[in-house]
């Protein structure tokens, strides 16, 4: 059995549509990633399955359930959606403790375990930075005992340390049976997914295993000090800024050597790599697989 499925879902506000037939299978026991820019719709996706939302069109089922009677079976963390900041730290952990039935006290390791200092928990959330409101929102989700974690933007704000922490927390979660899906816009996510689903107008472009996906990216096109004249050997005529550099996708039947050909200037850099995470978010995001 599927631990998510949805099909057809279709969610908009007024004029706007956000999520259009959009079809999702989260197997259980795996981490699912959705990935995507911001405003993509990912955020809308997780809170309908988490029944915060309900759809216009289509179904939402959560253990062959609706997600109303699979209520007890996850628990949700919402990006900057859930803590009360006239609470304190402790305030917020009881108050969440006592709404979910199958809550624990594993937030004190979770904490711990993110190097969030505990005397912070005595003051206001509305002095809390962004890292800590994440620590905070991250423990009393996990605190639950649930076979579901639906996990909104969870590496948002953190530094790399504390990212590969959480990481950790959550792949000991899933190693004990537990079903991870999670939403992100940062190519460091990539590595702790079994799947990667990319989110972009309102559907599912591309999903699959991460090393599978990998395979279908193009090599990537590093020039400096030039700019003009490269656009046409690369998918959709796009080049990415990266610092001094820019980056594109090569189109097929194009190498090297090609580009080396036209550029005249001997101070200028061009090179070709296999891509990396980052361009694998690049491409199913921003370039139409298949164009």
């Amino acid at each position: 059995m599927a631990a998510i499925e949805t099909r057809g879902l279709g969610k908009d506000f007024g004029d706007v549509g956000v999520l259009e037939a959009l079809d999702l299978e989260v197997h259980e026991e795996e981490i699912t990633l959705l990935m995507g820019p911001n405003g993509s719709g990912k955020t809308i996706l997780l809170t309908c399955i988490a029944g915060g939302l309900q759809p216009e069109t289509g179904k939402v089922e959560v253990f062959g359930r609706s997600p109303t009677e699979a209520g007890s079976q996850l628990s949700f963390m919402l990006q900057d959606g859930m803590l009360v900041d006239q609470l304190t730290g402790r305030e917020n952990v009881a108050f969440f403790r006592d709404l979910h039935p199958r809550a624990t006290e594993r937030w004190r390791e979770v904490l711990e375990a993110l190097a969030f200092d505990t005397d912070d928990l005595d003051r206001e959330v509305s002095e809390y930075s962004g890292g800590m409101k994440r620590k905070l929102e991250l423990a009393i989700t996990l605190a639950a005992d649930v076979p579901l974690y639906l996990l909104d933007e969870p590496t948002a704000a953190l530094d790399v340390t504390v990212v590969d922490a959480l990481h950790a927390i959550l792949a000991d979660l899933n190693a004990g049976g537990r079903t991870i899906l999670l939403s992100s816009h940062r190519p460091v996510d990539a590595g702790l997914a079994d799947r990667i689903a990319f989110v972009r107008n309102g559907g599912i472009v591309s999903e699959g295993r991460p090393e599978t996906l990998l395979e279908g990216v193009p090599r990537v096109l590093h020039v400096e000090g030039v700019r003009d004249g490269m656009r046409e050997y690369v998918r959709d005529e796009r080049l990415f800024e990266a610092g001094v550099e820019r980056r594109g996708f090569l189109r097929d039947g194009v190498g090297e050597e090609t580009v080396r050909n036209v550029v005249d200037d001997p101070t200028a850099s061009v090179r070709v790599t296999d891509p990396s995470v980052t361009d694998l978010f690049n491409y199913y995001v921003r370039i139409a697989p298949g164009d």
